[in-house]
């Protein structure tokens, strides 16, 4: 059992670590890289890597290093910012649902029932075509597609916390509704909320990956490492592979990093529970 321990929280710290470094090389990117992502070498397109470009070039002759660092802070800013949204959005929703129940809260599953049972591609194409533009549509849009498990989660804590003791006698000394829902409710939910939060950017991360490599993500010229795989799918076929491997690497490697941070929090608080 101690082992187990032991491993889980080394587990935890090193890809605690991985996630970090991949977090500070993309706000550092200027420092890390003396190229702009934008720029356009005629005279270098396709170069393997070298001492000069360290990934190589695109088709383009842009370096390949630094649209990786800067298509990283598109990418995570996208997953961190669209999580916060569909944290809130979440939180509100589910509150109201778990801590009023009645009529209201089976109304309002129902209406979460409804939106779970329709594929989240066919809402995110419906809300592209109203919400047009590029970096801030793409954020509002996995934002408002992704907020359902938080609201379940949300809501399924309230209902068990408004049946503790302390919850009960915050009602008897007539404590106002809005001071038991956060100081007693909502904060003792929060380790559950962070949970699903971590995940959720996980799944935000491969969203945006997956809409900008179908071409209907960020806007082309916008670096990301979704775009970086959309524009590289004909160059690997004629052997530029660097071009498509090494965002194909980062997305992976954020994702596993996330997801297994997530995991170690959850077997954390699990035990915690007992």
């Amino acid at each position: 059992m101690n082992k187990s321990r032991t491993h889980s929280s080394k587990g935890w710290i090193l890809w605690s670590i991985i996630l970090a470094f991949i977090v500070l090389a993309t706000i550092f990117a200027p420092m890390l890289s003396s190229y702009d992502p934008l720029e356009v070498i005629p005279n270098e397109t396709f170069a393997s890597p070298d001492i000069n470009h360290l990934l190589g070039t695109d088709n383009l002759g842009r370096d390949v290093f630094a649209r990786l660092l800067y298509g990283g802070r598109i990418s995570l800013s996208v997953s961190i910012l669209s999580v916060i949204i569909s944290t809130v959005f979440g939180i509100l929703f589910g509150g109201i649902s778990g801590y009023y129940r009645g009529w209201l809260d089976s109304l309002m599953m129902r209406f979460l029932d409804s939106l779970l049972a329709i594929p989240t591609l066919i809402i995110m194409l419906s809300l592209q075509a109203v919400i047009r533009g590029g970096v801030l549509s793409m954020i509002v849009l996995i934002g408002l597609t992704s907020w359902m498990t938080t609201a379940r989660i949300v809501r399924s804590q309230f209902i068990e916390l408004k049946e503790a003791n302390f919850v009960k006698m915050a009602h008897v000394l007539g404590t106002p509704s809005w001071k038991i829902i956060i100081n007693h409710l909502l904060q003792n939910s929060l380790s559950s909320i962070v949970i699903v939060a971590i995940f959720n950017c996980a799944n935000a991360i491969f969203t945006e990956a997956t809409l900008s490599f179908l071409g209907i993500g960020i806007p082309p010229h916008v670096p990301s490492w979704g775009n970086m795989l959309y524009n590289a799918q004909n160059d690997i076929l004629i052997g530029a592979w660097w071009i498509g491997v090494f965002p194909g690497m980062m997305i992976v490697i954020s994702l596993l990093s996330i997801n297994f941070l997530g995991e170690s929090l959850n077997k954390k608080l699990r035990i915690q529970r007992g």
